[in-house]
């Protein structure tokens, strides 16, 4: 009887955490994998091809070529040989990325379409990508050093909306340093992308040098402890966004011009509450987002109101009329 080496726990850790992600899937289904050569997906696309067919389902690798730095075309190549290598059909998607609001959004913004189409193309379900609990403690720690408030300290979702598909993460909970583990149990030669140390990027700094300060100041841990706070902020803001959408169905009506609030019930909530439907209603009818203190200020008509007139928003111009909040677009003559 041939002997059979023991499975690498590393390797184990990351096929069940992919295998409870298949397994809310259904026979049939077609999903795909972002790989970008690197030992987090790498270390996806290896527990995606050992657990999609005994779930039958299909599974495709993407390999993204973002042609930002020499060579490019080669290293997406080989990502691209290494999935195929372990059994997944794969094929590179070559981007041009137009470098607005930084490099890094710029190519995710880029990336992330490549990856939509890739997958309406194919009629998959989803997108799997390789992001691992230290790119979840990053995300938070770089929220919280913009004071973006809770909805960026929630991090990334496991499932999220990726243009009508479903963007998966099913690494979240996962170390990178297991999904090192993994590759090198598996013999992938994962490919360490020179950006990954640049320092020139906020999220490297943070990666390189402030959360190494953290835990050796305050000791092991740190990056589970933010992974933990974004999930406990993401609850917190699903119940806040059931009381929102039940409190609105109540208090907001569409007026004449744009949209219309009781000022007398936003009063009678809590000032959380009060904001978020204000940021919400904003959002939703002029697809603008307002900063903490346009928010404020806004809540001041509601409960500070000395008869101060119109206040002027992105997109639009909120007012109290009587006990009403009123929103209203804003024309070219109100610039």
């Amino acid at each position: 009887m041939a002997h059979r080496e023991p499975l690498d726990p590393a390797v184990a850790e990351v096929r069940l955490a992919v295998r409870s992600v298949l397994s809310t899937m259904q026979a049939g289904d077609t999903v795909i994998v972002a790989v970008s050569g690197g030992a987090d997906s790498l270390a996806l696309a290896a527990a995606v091809a050992f657990e999609a067919p005994k779930l039958l389902i299909t599974a495709l690798s993407v390999t993204v070529d973002h042609s930002l730095q020499p060579g490019s075309a080669q290293i997406a190549a080989d990502a691209s040989d290494k999935a195929r290598a372990l059994g997944l059909e794969s094929r590179v998607v070559t981007v041009e990325v137009e470098l607005q609001g930084g490099p890094e959004a710029s190519a995710r913004r880029a990336r992330y379409a490549a990856l939509g189409e890739a997958a309406r193309e194919v009629g998959a379900v989803a997108v799997l990508t390789g992001h691992t609990l230290d790119d979840q403690a990053e995300t938070v720690l770089l929220g919280l050093a913009r004071g973006s408030g809770a909805a960026s300290l929630q991090g990334m979702a496991v499932e999220a909306e990726l243009d009508g598909l479903s963007l998966v993460r099913p690494l979240l909970e996962i170390r990178r340093e297991t999904t090192r583990i993994a590759s090198a149990a598996q013999h992938l030669a994962p490919w360490d992308d020179p950006h990954n140390d640049d320092p020139r990027f906020a999220r490297v700094r943070v990666r390189t040098t402030v959360l190494p300060v953290l835990e050796a100041e305050l000791g092991p841990g740190i990056a589970e402890a933010l992974a933990r706070t974004a999930a406990q902020l993401r609850e917190d803001a699903e119940a806040f966004d059931e009381m929102i959408n039940e409190t609105i169905e109540d208090i907001v009506e569409h007026a004449e011009a744009g949209i219309s609030v009781s000022a007398l019930a936003l009063a009678a909530n809590p000032a959380a509450l009060r904001n978020r439907i204000i940021r919400h209603v904003v959002a939703s009818e002029f697809h603008q987002s307002l900063t903490r203190a346009q928010t404020l200020e806004v809540a001041r008509l509601v409960t500070r109101w000395a008869g101060q007139g119109a206040i002027d928003l992105p997109g639009c111009q909120a007012r109290r009329i009587g006990n009403q909040l009123e929103f209203t677009a804003r024309t070219v003559n109100d610039d």
